[in-house]
C-alpha cells in the first residue's frame, strides 16, 4: 500500500498524542538522502586525513558488507579505527562544519514535515542509526529532536580509543537498542511508529506497531508487501539540472536588464527613484520568470500596509534578494554587511540600490552607518535587513541580531516580518543555481515600535522571532497565487 506523505501526517496529527507513543527515525536514506558516511568520508580525504589504503579497505568492506552478504560491522570497525586518538569535541566540530557544508543541503524537506507533526502531537521523537552521534546530532537539533539512539564510540581520558562501546546498531542489534529505549522512557511500541529505508531496518520496523518503509531498497519493499507495512515515498532535496543551470543565466541576465532599464528610465525623466523602483520591480520579475520560480503570498496587503517600515525576513538562500525584490518593489534599500560589497552579484545591485553598507568590524563606522539609515528611514525609505546576518544551511531559524529592531525603534517606524518558507528548496545556501518551483511567503501584521525601550527590546526581539517560527511551524494551508 502506498500512502503520501500529507496523508501520514494528517493521520500523526488525528492520531494518538502523548509522550508514550514513539516515533523512530532512520537517518541515511530516511531523513537525509544517501548515506552521511559518504560526506565524512569524502571530506577526510579532501582534507588528507584519509589515505589510499585506508579508502581501498572502506570501498571493500562496503561492498563486501551490503551486496555480498558479508560483514556490515566491517566497514564500522575500519571508521572507529581511523578515529583512535581523536577527542569528542574535535568530532562535535567536525559534524557541525559538515553538516552546515554538505548535509544540511541532502535533508528531505517532507521528513521535516513528519518529524514537525510528531512533535506537534507531543510524542517521543528518536533518531535511531547505525550512524555516529557526531554524524546525527547536527540533524536531529535542527529538526528538534532530543533523543538519539546510535553507535557509541568508546573513549578513555578524554580520547577515543578506535572502538565502539555499544557495537554498531546495524539490524537486529539496532531493533534491540530501540526495544531498550522503548522500555526506559515507558514507550508503548504498540502505538509507537518506525520510518527506515534499508533491508537492514526489516527487524527495526517489525518492532513497532505503526512501521513506514520509506522510500524504500528493493528488499525492503517485498518485506513490507509481504507484511503489509505502508511504502511512503517523499520527494528528494532539488540537485540542479540543465533547466536550472539554462534558467539562472537567463535570470542573471534578466536582472541585468531589469536594472540598467530603470537606470535609463530615470536618466531620461530626471527622476532618479522613479527609474530604481521600475527597476527593481522589473529586474526581480524578469529573473523569477526566467528561472521558473513562482510566489504564493499570505498576507500581501501588509507589503504596502505601512511605509516606510524595516522590513525583516528569514535567509535561506541567493534566491531570498530576487524574491524580496519582487515583495518590496519600491522605494526601499537594505542593509548589508560591508563583505558583500565584493561580491560580483551584487556588483549592479549595489550600484542601482545604494544598500548601507555595515562594517561590523568597527563599532564606530557601523553606529555611523545605522544612524545613516535611521535618517534615511525619517526621510521616507524603507529598510531591509535580514536579522539572521548569513544564509542559514535548513529552515530552521538562527539567531536574530538587534541591529534592525535597534534601527526600527530609533526612527518610530514599525517593522513588518515578512516569512521565507522554502527558498532553501529550490536554491540550497551554497548552490549558485536556481530550481523552478514555487516559493511560499506569508507577509505578517506590521508591529509598531513606539513603545519600545532599550530596557525590553531583547524581550521584544525573541517574540518578533517567535512569530517567524510559529509561522513556519503552523504554515497557512490556504495561499494565494501572486
Amino acid at each position: 500500500m502506498n500512502v503520501t506523505a500529507a496523508e501520514v501526517t494528517a493521520a500523526v496529527l488525528a492520531g494518538d498524542t502523548g509522550p508514550r507513543v514513539g516515533a523512530f527515525f532512520d537517518l541515511d536514506g530516511t531523513l537525509v538522502r544517501g548515506y552521511t558516511a559518504n560526506s565524512v568520508y569524502l571530506e577526510r580525504v579532501r582534507r588528507g586525513e584519509a589515505g589510499p589504503l585506508e579508502l581501498a579497505r572502506m570501498i571493500v568492506a562496503a561492498v563486501d558488507g551490503t551486496l555480498l552478504g558479508g560483514d556490515p560491522e566491517a566497514i564500522g570497525r575500519i571508521g572507529f579505527a581511523s578515529l583512535r586518538g581523536r577527542t569528542p569535541g574535535e568530532l562535535a566540530a567536525a559534524g557541525e562544519r559538515l553538516f552546515a557544508e554538505k548535509i544540511a543541503g541532502t535533508m528531505r524537506p517532507e521528513a521535516r514535515d513528519l518529524v514537525r507533526a510528531h512533535l506537534r502531537a507531543g510524542h517521543t521523537v528518536v533518531v535511531a542509526s547505525s550512524a555516529t552521534r557526531w554524524q546525527i546530532e547536527p540533524v536531529a537539533r535542527d529538526l528538534g529532536i532530543t533523543h538519539v539512539v546510535c553507535t557509541e564510540l568508546e573513549e578513555a581520558d578524554g580520547v577515543l580509543t578506535g572502538r565502539s562501546s555499544t557495537g554498531m546498531l546495524w539490524g537486529e542489534p539496532k531493533a534491540r537498542a530501540v526495544r531498550a529505549f522503548a522500555r526506559t522512557h515507558g514507550i508503548d511500541l504498540e502505538r509507537s511508529y518506525g520510518y527506515a529505508n534499508g533491508p537492514e531496518d526489516i527487524a527495526f520496523l517489525g518492532s513497532v506497531g505503526r512501521p513506514y518503509a520509506l522510500n524504500p531498497h528493493p528488499t525492503l519493499r517485498r518485506a513490507a508487501a509481504e507484511f503489509g507495512w505502508p511504502e511512503l515515498t517523499l520527494r528528494e532535496p532539488r540537485s540542479p539540472g540543465l533547466r536550472a543551470y539554462l534558467g539562472t543565466l537567463a535570470g542573471l541576465a534578466g536582472v541585468n536588464a531589469g536594472l540598467a532599464t530603470g537606470v535609463g528610465y530615470g536618466l531620461l525623466t530626471g527622476d532618479r527613484r522613479l527609474g530604481v523602483n521600475a527597476g527593481i520591480g522589473l529586474s526581480a520579475d524578469l529573473a523569477l520568470a526566467f528561472t521558473g520560480v513562482k510566489l504564493q503570498v499570505v498576507g500581501a496587503e501588509n507589503l504596502e500596509k505601512v511605509r516606510p517600515a524595516v522590513f525583516v525576513a528569514n535567509h535561506q538562500s541567493t534566491l531570498d534578494v530576487l524574491v524580496l525584490g519582487a515583495l518590496l518593489r519600491h522605494d526601499f534599500t537594505a542593509v548589508t554587511k560591508k563583505e558583500a560589497r565584493f561580491d560580483p552579484r551584487m556588483a549592479v545591485i549595489g550600484a542601482v540600490l545604494d544598500p548601507a553598507w555595515i562594517d561590523r568590524s568597527h563599532l564606530d563606522s557601523a553606529k555611523k552607518s545605522l544612524d545613516a539609515v535611521v535618517r534615511r528611514l525619517r526621510g521616507g525609505e524603507s529598510i531591509l535587513i535580514l536579522p539572521e546576518g548569513t544564509r542559514m544551511p535548513t529552515p530552521t531559524l538562527g539567531r536574530f541580531k538587534k541591529g534592525a529592531f535597534h534601527i526600527a525603534r530609533q526612527a518610530g517606524v514599525p517593522i513588518v516580518p515578512i516569512v521565507l518558507r522554502n527558498t532553501g528548496e529550490l536554491a540550497w545556501r551554497r548552490s549558485l543555481f536556481v530550481n523552478p518551483g514555487t516559493v511560499e511567503v506569508a507577509v505578517l501584521d506590521p508591529i509598531t515600535t513606539g513603545d519600545w525601550t532599550d530596557g525590553d527590546l531583547d524581550e521584544r526581539i525573541a517574540a518578533v522571532r517567535q512569530r517567524f517560527a510559529d509561522t513556519l511551524e503552523h504554515w497557512p494551508a490556504e495561499v494565494s497565487v501572486r
